[in-house]
């Protein structure tokens, strides 16, 4: 990972205007022609495709990335990540115990992958979610869905919810696990990137407790997880591989190495084996055929936005991750920084809310894009404020 110019950041960083800050590019040449990594041939039968770089935003390879889809099991990343929103808000324990409706035990009993809870069973949150993640469990799914929130339409909601929230525009949640339900549950796999960054920066130690593990024990039964990468593709640490005969074969991946996080999406593969060894390929050149050069290190202020009505005029503006540019190995292209957001920012603003994002364009390629978050509280303003604001805009 090479290191970006200071004067760079530095302009970067003073710049303060409402729509967007440009920094000077970086020095260096345009890539020359025909130098972007080629994706890896495993990829060629796979209709659907997507590997992303989480600290540049940027697509590395992409296969109709936008055309919706049927998720089958990894609908279940979707539930561990409502679960996840419930435990780090102090609503769910982990150590609460749930029991099983003698319906739901009828229905799901052997059905598919499975936990084969009885009603006779007491398994914690704890237990659900390593038997969703990591043994994929459908009536594990289930049992968490009634078991918190009532019933599995109300659980849906949550999961619905939670995908407006992150931003899925194009994909709906109609069952907690992913069980053939006449495509009525979808998603995309841009859709996935996005709810895999925020599994990974918004609950890292909740995903690394439940995701990224070959084996669970459960009753003294070992119960594996199908991730063709974990284990195989240093740095892999899950997330979640799916099937249905409808669906075909799919796969939500990730894997870090020295801070650098690729997200991938496979998805309607045709066999195991060619989703499994495109799901290597595809990740092994992320990393091999791509270069990084470091730009903030996470939770480095990158601006300052103008703030109205606040007891502060600005507010810095902040990543929580590393972030860097992606450029193709051997090539030293032009970079451009980009901070966008709409202001001067009303107060009042809490501390780590998302209000902005730094645009990365590497010359020759198609710009990412990170999230950028207020790095401090700022309140409305007081009297004094209200002054000092408006005799500072008059001289403006």
């Amino acid at each position: 990972m090479r290191s970006f110019p200071n004067a760079l950041k530095m302009a970067l960083a003073l710049a303060l205007g409402a729509t967007a800050a440009a920094a000077a590019p970086a020095p260096g040449a345009r890539p020359a022609s025909g130098s972007v990594p080629v994706p890896p041939a495993q990829l060629a039968s796979i209709p659907v495709s997507i590997l992303v770089d989480l600290g540049s935003g940027q697509v590395l390879e992409q296969r109709h990335p936008d055309t919706p889809f049927l998720p089958a099991s990894v609908t279940k990343v979707m539930t561990a990540y409502v679960a996840f929103e419930e435990i780090g808000a102090g609503r769910l324990s982990l150590d609460r115990t749930f029991s099983e409706r003698p319906e739901t035990e009828r229905e799901w009993f052997a059905k598919g992958t499975n936990m084969y809870l009885t009603t006779k069973d007491r398994p914690t949150a704890r237990d659900l979610l390593h038997g969703i993640m990591t043994a994929s469990a459908n009536d594990a799914a289930v049992v968490l869905a009634e078991g918190y929130a009532g019933s599995v339409e109300g659980w849906t909601a949550k999961m619905n919810d939670a995908a407006r929230r992150l931003g899925m525009s194009r994909s709906h949640y109609n069952t907690p696990n992913g069980w053939m339900d006449e495509g009525h549950t979808y998603v995309t796999a841009s859709d996935l990137v996005k709810l895999a960054d925020a599994m990974t920066t918004r609950y890292p130690d909740l995903y690394r407790e439940f995701s990224g593990h070959k084996r669970w024990m459960w009753r003294d039964v070992a119960m594996r997880s199908h991730d063709p990468t974990v284990g195989v593709v240093p740095g892999a640490d899950g997330i979640k591989t799916g099937y249905t005969r409808e669906a075909g074969y799919n796969f939500l991946g990730t894997a870090e190495r020295g801070g650098r996080r690729l997200v991938m999406v496979l998805a309607g593969s045709p066999l195991p084996k060619v989703r499994d060894e495109a799901a290597r390929a595809l990740l092994e050149w992320g990393f091999s055929a791509w270069d990084t050069q470091h730009l903030f290190d996470q939770g480095q202020t990158v601006a300052q936005a103008r703030v109205q009505g606040g007891d502060a005029r600005h507010l810095p503006l902040v990543a929580n991750r590393e972030v860097h540019a992606t450029i193709p190995r051997g090539t030293d292209p032009k970079v451009t920084l980009t901070v966008r957001y709409r202001g001067p920012i009303a107060a009042p603003i809490r501390k780590g809310e998302q209000v902005g994002e730094l645009e990365i364009r590497v010359d020759g390629l198609a710009p990412g894009r990170v999230p950028l978050y207020a790095g401090r509280d700022v309140g409305p303003a007081g009297p004094l404020d209200r002054l000092v604001n408006g005799f500072l805009g008059f001289f403006a």
